[in-house]
Protein backbone atom coordinates (compact mmCIF):
# COMPACT_ATOMS: atom_id res chain seq x y z
CA UNK A 1 0.00 0.00 0.00
CA UNK A 2 3.13 2.33 0.72
CA UNK A 3 4.58 1.67 -2.38
CA UNK A 4 1.44 2.80 -4.41
CA UNK A 5 1.07 5.56 -2.39
CA UNK A 6 4.73 6.26 -3.21
CA UNK A 7 4.03 5.73 -6.73
CA UNK A 8 0.91 8.26 -7.23
CA UNK A 9 3.18 10.39 -5.14
CA UNK A 10 5.60 10.58 -7.87
CA UNK A 11 3.59 10.42 -10.71
CA UNK A 12 1.65 13.93 -9.05
CA UNK A 13 4.83 15.68 -8.69
CA UNK A 14 6.17 14.40 -12.14
CA UNK A 15 2.50 15.88 -14.13
CA UNK A 16 3.35 19.16 -11.87
CA UNK A 17 7.03 19.40 -13.16
CA UNK A 18 5.45 19.02 -16.54
CA UNK A 19 2.74 21.51 -16.19
CA UNK A 20 4.87 23.85 -14.55
CA UNK A 21 7.74 23.50 -17.35
CA UNK A 22 4.85 24.16 -19.74
CA UNK A 23 3.56 27.43 -18.40
CA UNK A 24 7.31 28.32 -18.48
CA UNK A 25 7.38 28.28 -22.14
CA UNK A 26 4.18 29.63 -22.80
CA UNK A 27 5.12 32.58 -20.69
CA UNK A 28 8.84 32.88 -22.31
CA UNK A 29 6.50 33.01 -25.70
CA UNK A 30 4.75 35.62 -24.29
CA UNK A 31 7.75 37.46 -23.41
CA UNK A 32 9.41 36.90 -26.98
CA UNK A 33 6.21 38.22 -29.08
CA UNK A 34 6.34 41.58 -27.09
CA UNK A 35 10.07 41.89 -27.49
CA UNK A 36 9.42 43.56 -31.43
CA UNK A 37 13.33 43.90 -31.43
CA UNK A 38 14.11 40.08 -30.78
CA UNK A 39 10.79 39.34 -33.37
CA UNK A 40 12.45 41.26 -35.74
CA UNK A 41 15.86 39.80 -35.77
CA UNK A 42 13.66 36.30 -35.76
CA UNK A 43 11.64 37.64 -39.07
CA UNK A 44 14.90 38.58 -40.62
CA UNK A 45 16.73 35.26 -40.18
CA UNK A 46 13.85 33.12 -41.10
CA UNK A 47 13.97 35.61 -44.30
CA UNK A 48 17.74 35.29 -44.96
CA UNK A 49 17.38 30.90 -44.73
CA UNK A 50 14.38 31.12 -46.89
CA UNK A 51 15.86 33.51 -49.26
CA UNK A 52 18.97 31.58 -49.70
CA UNK A 53 17.58 28.17 -49.71
CA UNK A 54 15.12 28.48 -52.32
CA UNK A 55 16.22 32.03 -54.44
CA UNK A 56 18.72 30.18 -56.35
CA UNK A 57 16.06 27.70 -57.50
CA UNK A 58 14.42 30.41 -59.57
CA UNK A 59 17.95 31.75 -60.82
CA UNK A 60 19.01 31.21 -64.79
CA UNK A 61 22.51 31.43 -63.19
CA UNK A 62 22.89 28.63 -61.05
CA UNK A 63 25.16 26.67 -63.09
CA UNK A 64 28.26 29.11 -62.32
CA UNK A 65 29.04 28.75 -66.46
CA UNK A 66 32.20 31.25 -67.21
CA UNK A 67 31.24 33.81 -69.47
CA UNK A 68 34.18 36.09 -69.97
CA UNK A 69 32.04 38.26 -72.39
CA UNK A 70 30.27 40.02 -68.80
CA UNK A 71 33.10 40.12 -66.82
CA UNK A 72 32.61 43.05 -64.16
CA UNK A 73 29.32 44.03 -65.59
CA UNK A 74 27.80 46.97 -63.64
CA UNK A 75 24.12 46.00 -61.54
CA UNK A 76 21.60 46.01 -63.47
CA UNK A 77 18.16 44.24 -64.90
CA UNK A 78 19.58 41.14 -66.21
CA UNK A 79 22.02 40.95 -63.29
CA UNK A 80 20.54 42.54 -60.49
CA UNK A 81 23.78 42.73 -58.73
CA UNK A 82 26.42 42.39 -61.47
CA UNK A 83 28.53 40.05 -62.66
CA UNK A 84 32.42 39.38 -60.89
CA UNK A 85 35.89 38.67 -62.71
CA UNK A 86 34.30 35.46 -65.11
CA UNK A 87 31.45 36.94 -65.60
CA UNK A 88 29.11 35.15 -63.16
CA UNK A 89 25.68 36.50 -61.55
CA UNK A 90 26.80 37.98 -58.22
CA UNK A 91 23.11 37.83 -56.62
CA UNK A 92 22.84 33.92 -57.88
CA UNK A 93 26.84 33.31 -56.05
CA UNK A 94 25.55 35.31 -52.99
CA UNK A 95 22.69 33.12 -52.19
CA UNK A 96 24.31 29.89 -52.91
CA UNK A 97 27.41 31.28 -50.37
CA UNK A 98 24.70 31.91 -48.12
CA UNK A 99 23.54 28.52 -48.31
CA UNK A 100 27.18 26.86 -47.05
CA UNK A 101 28.13 30.37 -44.74
CA UNK A 102 24.49 29.34 -43.10
CA UNK A 103 25.03 25.38 -42.93
CA UNK A 104 28.50 25.72 -41.71
CA UNK A 105 26.99 28.23 -38.38
CA UNK A 106 24.28 25.34 -38.10
CA UNK A 107 25.60 22.44 -37.93
CA UNK A 108 29.16 23.50 -35.85
CA UNK A 109 26.81 25.19 -33.29
CA UNK A 110 24.91 21.63 -33.08
CA UNK A 111 28.07 19.86 -32.86
CA UNK A 112 29.49 22.37 -30.28
CA UNK A 113 26.62 22.61 -28.36
CA UNK A 114 26.04 18.76 -28.29
CA UNK A 115 29.44 18.17 -26.79
CA UNK A 116 29.89 20.83 -24.38
CA UNK A 117 26.28 19.91 -23.10
CA UNK A 118 27.65 16.39 -22.78
CA UNK A 119 30.84 16.68 -21.32
CA UNK A 120 29.65 20.13 -18.85
CA UNK A 121 26.75 17.69 -17.63
CA UNK A 122 29.31 14.99 -17.01
CA UNK A 123 31.80 16.64 -15.66
CA UNK A 124 29.33 18.83 -13.46
CA UNK A 125 27.39 15.41 -12.60
CA UNK A 126 30.34 13.40 -11.22
CA UNK A 127 33.11 15.47 -10.07
CA UNK A 128 36.11 14.23 -9.13
CA UNK A 129 38.98 13.09 -11.77
CA UNK A 130 36.41 13.10 -14.87
CA UNK A 131 35.58 16.56 -14.38
CA UNK A 132 39.36 17.41 -13.58
CA UNK A 133 40.21 16.10 -17.12
CA UNK A 134 37.21 17.69 -19.02
CA UNK A 135 37.74 20.69 -17.49
CA UNK A 136 41.37 21.11 -17.21
CA UNK A 137 41.35 20.15 -21.51
CA UNK A 138 38.40 22.88 -21.94
CA UNK A 139 40.73 25.80 -19.96
CA UNK A 140 43.31 24.76 -22.01
CA UNK A 141 40.97 25.42 -25.32
CA UNK A 142 39.73 28.88 -23.76
CA UNK A 143 43.54 30.24 -23.00
CA UNK A 144 44.38 30.23 -26.35
CA UNK A 145 42.66 32.57 -28.42
CA UNK A 146 40.15 30.67 -31.02
CA UNK A 147 41.23 32.84 -34.27
CA UNK A 148 45.48 31.48 -34.25
CA UNK A 149 43.84 27.93 -33.60
CA UNK A 150 41.70 27.86 -36.78
CA UNK A 151 44.09 29.69 -38.80
CA UNK A 152 46.72 26.63 -37.58
CA UNK A 153 44.10 23.87 -38.68
CA UNK A 154 43.42 26.08 -42.02
CA UNK A 155 47.34 26.30 -42.78
CA UNK A 156 47.11 22.40 -42.55
CA UNK A 157 44.42 22.20 -44.75
CA UNK A 158 45.87 23.42 -47.31
CA UNK A 159 49.27 22.15 -46.63
CA UNK A 160 47.65 18.66 -47.52
CA UNK A 161 45.99 19.55 -50.19
CA UNK A 162 42.55 18.91 -48.59
CA UNK A 163 39.94 18.56 -51.71
CA UNK A 164 37.45 21.52 -51.65
CA UNK A 165 34.43 18.81 -51.83
CA UNK A 166 35.44 17.90 -47.89
CA UNK A 167 37.05 21.35 -46.40
CA UNK A 168 33.23 22.53 -45.74
CA UNK A 169 32.79 19.53 -43.72
CA UNK A 170 36.20 19.74 -41.72
CA UNK A 171 35.35 23.20 -41.40
CA UNK A 172 32.27 22.53 -39.17
CA UNK A 173 34.42 20.38 -36.78
CA UNK A 174 37.01 22.79 -36.63
CA UNK A 175 34.64 25.35 -35.22
CA UNK A 176 32.77 23.23 -33.00
CA UNK A 177 36.23 21.80 -31.72
CA UNK A 178 36.90 25.59 -30.04
CA UNK A 179 33.05 26.11 -29.47
CA UNK A 180 32.67 23.81 -27.36
CA UNK A 181 34.64 24.61 -24.06
CA UNK A 182 32.80 27.64 -23.19
CA UNK A 183 29.49 26.39 -23.21
CA UNK A 184 30.96 22.80 -20.97
CA UNK A 185 31.78 25.74 -18.08
CA UNK A 186 28.43 26.98 -18.06
CA UNK A 187 26.85 23.74 -17.94
CA UNK A 188 29.11 22.17 -15.64
CA UNK A 189 28.47 25.47 -13.08
CA UNK A 190 24.50 24.86 -13.71
CA UNK A 191 24.77 20.79 -12.68
CA UNK A 192 26.65 21.68 -9.46
CA UNK A 193 23.70 24.03 -8.43
CA UNK A 194 20.87 20.91 -9.68
CA UNK A 195 22.51 18.04 -8.76
CA UNK A 196 22.36 19.64 -4.73
CA UNK A 197 17.98 20.58 -5.42
CA UNK A 198 15.39 18.43 -3.44
CA UNK A 199 14.40 16.36 -6.62
CA UNK A 200 17.78 15.15 -7.35
CA UNK A 201 17.79 14.19 -3.81
CA UNK A 202 14.38 11.99 -4.35
CA UNK A 203 15.85 10.77 -7.47
CA UNK A 204 18.76 9.33 -5.39
CA UNK A 205 16.50 8.20 -3.02
CA UNK A 206 14.58 6.60 -5.43
CA UNK A 207 17.62 4.57 -7.17
CA UNK A 208 17.41 5.74 -10.78
CA UNK A 209 19.82 5.27 -13.20
CA UNK A 210 22.13 8.19 -13.42
CA UNK A 211 21.27 8.23 -17.41
CA UNK A 212 17.89 9.04 -15.96
CA UNK A 213 19.09 11.35 -13.66
CA UNK A 214 20.93 13.49 -16.22
CA UNK A 215 18.81 12.93 -19.21
CA UNK A 216 15.20 13.35 -17.70
CA UNK A 217 16.11 15.07 -14.99
CA UNK A 218 19.00 17.46 -15.38
CA UNK A 219 19.27 18.58 -18.80
CA UNK A 220 15.83 19.65 -19.13
CA UNK A 221 16.60 21.83 -16.66
CA UNK A 222 19.05 23.40 -18.85
CA UNK A 223 17.35 24.16 -22.02
CA UNK A 224 16.64 27.27 -21.85
CA UNK A 225 20.04 28.04 -20.78
CA UNK A 226 21.35 25.57 -23.64
CA UNK A 227 18.62 27.21 -26.18
CA UNK A 228 20.29 31.04 -25.93
CA UNK A 229 24.12 29.48 -26.33
CA UNK A 230 23.40 28.07 -29.04
CA UNK A 231 21.79 30.65 -30.81
CA UNK A 232 24.59 33.26 -30.03
CA UNK A 233 27.03 30.83 -31.17
CA UNK A 234 25.88 30.82 -34.84
CA UNK A 235 26.55 33.80 -35.48
CA UNK A 236 30.38 33.29 -34.18
CA UNK A 237 30.65 30.46 -36.45
CA UNK A 238 29.62 32.24 -39.68
CA UNK A 239 31.65 35.43 -38.50
CA UNK A 240 34.77 32.75 -37.59
CA UNK A 241 34.16 31.18 -41.27
CA UNK A 242 33.73 33.75 -42.75
CA UNK A 243 37.10 35.08 -41.89
CA UNK A 244 38.71 31.46 -42.64
CA UNK A 245 37.79 31.84 -46.34
CA UNK A 246 38.89 35.57 -46.35
CA UNK A 247 42.11 34.52 -45.85
CA UNK A 248 41.79 31.21 -48.05
CA UNK A 249 41.94 28.80 -45.28
CA UNK A 250 38.36 27.74 -45.35
CA UNK A 251 36.02 26.76 -47.95
CA UNK A 252 37.72 27.34 -51.26
CA UNK A 253 36.19 28.66 -54.57
CA UNK A 254 34.60 27.61 -56.87
CA UNK A 255 32.62 26.70 -53.89
CA UNK A 256 31.05 30.30 -52.93
CA UNK A 257 30.88 31.77 -49.37
CA UNK A 258 30.04 35.50 -48.28
CA UNK A 259 34.21 35.36 -47.06
CA UNK A 260 35.57 34.46 -50.34
CA UNK A 261 33.33 36.43 -52.31
CA UNK A 262 34.97 38.98 -50.19
CA UNK A 263 38.22 38.20 -50.38
CA UNK A 264 37.74 37.83 -54.61
CA UNK A 265 37.57 42.05 -54.51
CA UNK A 266 41.01 42.22 -52.64
CA UNK A 267 43.02 44.53 -54.43
CA UNK A 268 42.25 48.34 -55.51
CA UNK A 269 40.79 48.55 -58.65
CA UNK A 270 37.92 45.90 -57.26
CA UNK A 271 37.29 48.20 -54.07
CA UNK A 272 36.48 51.14 -56.12
CA UNK A 273 36.06 50.69 -59.19
CA UNK A 274 33.35 47.08 -58.45
CA UNK A 275 31.53 47.65 -54.99
CA UNK A 276 28.77 45.54 -55.81
CA UNK A 277 31.73 42.46 -55.31
CA UNK A 278 32.28 43.18 -52.14
CA UNK A 279 29.55 44.93 -50.89
CA UNK A 280 26.60 42.39 -50.90
CA UNK A 281 28.57 39.55 -49.04
CA UNK A 282 29.81 42.33 -46.42
CA UNK A 283 26.10 43.38 -45.83
CA UNK A 284 24.97 39.70 -45.66
CA UNK A 285 27.33 39.22 -43.08
CA UNK A 286 26.72 41.85 -40.85
CA UNK A 287 23.15 42.06 -40.85
CA UNK A 288 22.60 37.88 -40.12
CA UNK A 289 24.86 38.15 -37.35
CA UNK A 290 23.29 41.07 -36.23
CA UNK A 291 19.67 39.37 -36.62
CA UNK A 292 21.11 36.47 -34.72
CA UNK A 293 22.60 38.76 -31.66
CA UNK A 294 19.43 40.45 -31.29
CA UNK A 295 17.25 37.56 -31.04
CA UNK A 296 19.33 35.61 -28.95
CA UNK A 297 19.37 39.03 -26.33
CA UNK A 298 15.52 38.60 -26.65
CA UNK A 299 16.14 34.84 -26.03
CA UNK A 300 18.13 35.63 -23.05
CA UNK A 301 15.68 37.85 -21.36
CA UNK A 302 12.46 35.70 -22.07
CA UNK A 303 14.19 32.67 -20.51
CA UNK A 304 15.67 34.06 -17.79
CA UNK A 305 13.53 33.05 -14.80
CA UNK A 306 15.11 35.56 -12.89
CA UNK A 307 14.29 38.88 -15.60
CA UNK A 308 12.63 41.41 -14.17
CA UNK A 309 10.91 44.16 -15.99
Amino acid sequence: MSSFSGGVTELSEARGASQSRSSLWRQSLRRIRKNKLAVSGLIFIVFMFVFCFIGPIFSPYTDGKINMAESYEAPSLKHWLGTDLLGRDVLTRLLQAGRISLTVGLASMMLSVFIGTLLGAIAGYYRGIVDQIIMRIADLLLTIPSLPILFIMGALLSDWKVPTDYRMYIVMLMLSFVGWPGLARLVRGQMLSLREREFMQAAIVLGLRDSRKLFHHLVPNLIPLIIVVATLSIGGAILSESVLSFFGLGVMPPTPTWGNMIDAANNLIDFEKHPWLWIPPGVAIFTTVIAINVFGDGLQDALDPKQKK
